[in-house]
């Protein structure tokens, strides 16, 4: 599968997640079997690129390519002058985010909000594409299946973005009045898939390598994005992709091993924020990894507690030692699946 002259790995991917796929996480999953990744979404308001936050979001230091950006924002002119950006910070390809539920995004009309207005939307769109050609990069889109249940025009807004130079679809089976709750449905994307002729990615509620193989063949479409449930399973892209082609299972992974995907993951994501900002944020990462272990919850609350990198690290590290005493292997999907739906993800997918 490409998106423009890009040969991809694998037809599955991790879905740009606010608060969680920055860039450690982006290159942890690529590891792991992620054949793409994009980042977190970049403001396209230009008085907040010298922050902190999109700083470390700008930040590709070491990411294997091709490099995806989300960029969001409502103004077609502000959206192209953030592709333009981007793109001199290392982008390969320049995401759209018409997908992400937020308030806080969709009271400003960005995100899902611009599905309710489709000449904004396509203005954007063909702004967007234009300043990325003159450089050769592709352009992408992310969207939901529409505002709300009466009001689903992501075939339209497909069709559009095809006829604008867009190389790439994503559709979330769900609406933005939905937004986490409920269930993904998958009719829409199936539509959306046969009414263009480029790629489509499904996404919702992909949780196991079985939904991915039902939902590629549900929808036909091209590749299927993973979400939440990759936060503190990261090698789901592995197992998904090893049962698309074998038909078979993988073994899940050792203690041992998830003990050392964690503990890189975490010094990766303390160069990157720092120690103060980077313990704070590694709690979440941690919280997702333990949740479903036997004596999970309990470490969560106290490894809250440190406020040092390497305490935490040697926390960890005691945690999944005393665990490999007892097993040898993670618990598999059953204990995952009830996780995932029981639990409300703090951070904004998009």
């Amino acid at each position: 599968m490409h998106i423009g002259p890009y040969l991809l790995a694998n037809n599955v991917f991790v879905a740009p997640m606010a608060g969680v796929t920055d860039r450690p996480f982006r290159q942890l999953c690529k590891k792991l079997g992620a054949g793409y990744a994009v980042s977190e979404m970049v403001t396209s308001r230009k008085d907040l690129w010298d922050t902190l936050k999109t700083s470390r979001r700008s930040n590709h230091e070491g990411e294997p390519g091709p490099i995806a950006v989300q960029i969001a924002g409502t103004d077609a002119a502000m959206m192209a002058e953030a592709a333009l950006y981007n793109i001199e910070r290392g982008a390969q390809i320049i995401d759209i985010n018409m997908g992400c539920p937020a308030k806080k995004v969709c009271n400003k009309w960005a995100g899902s909000a611009l599905m309710q207005d489709e000449p904004l939307a396509l203005s954007i769109v063909q702004a967007v594409v234009s300043a990325c050609s003159a450089h050769g990069v592709p352009v992408t889109l992310k969207m939901r299946t529409g505002w709300s249940a009466g009001h689903k025009n992501a075939v339209t807004i497909a069709k559009a973005a095809q006829d604008a130079g867009v190389h790439m679809l994503t559709v979330h089976g769900r609406t933005r009045e939905q937004g986490y709750k409920g269930y993904a449905e998958y009719d829409t994307i199936a539509a959306v898939k046969q009414s263009v002729s480029i790629p489509v990615v499904a996404n919702g509620d992909i949780t196991s390598p079985e939904k991915a193989k039902e939902v590629l063949q549900w929808t036909g479409a091209d590749a299927i994005m993973v979400g939440r449930a990759a936060q503190g399973r990261p090698w789901i892209f592995k197992e998904i992709a090893y049962f698309l082609e074998t038909g078979t299972h993988l073994a899940p992974p050792l203690i041992s091993e998830v003990k050392r995907l964690l503990v890189d993951h975490l010094w990766d994501h303390y160069s990157l924020y720092g120690e103060y900002s980077g313990v704070r944020t590694a709690r979440k990462h941690i919280g997702w990894y333990v949740q479903s272990l036997p004596g999970g919850e309990a470490f969560r609350r106290q490894m809250n507690g440190l406020e040092e990198s390497h305490a935490q690290v040697e926390a960890v590290e005691q945690f999944f030692d005393h665990l490999n005493q007892h097993m040898d292997r993670i618990p598999g999907k059953q204990a995952r699946d009830t996780e995932i739906t029981t639990r409300d993800s703090v951070e904004i997918a998009v």
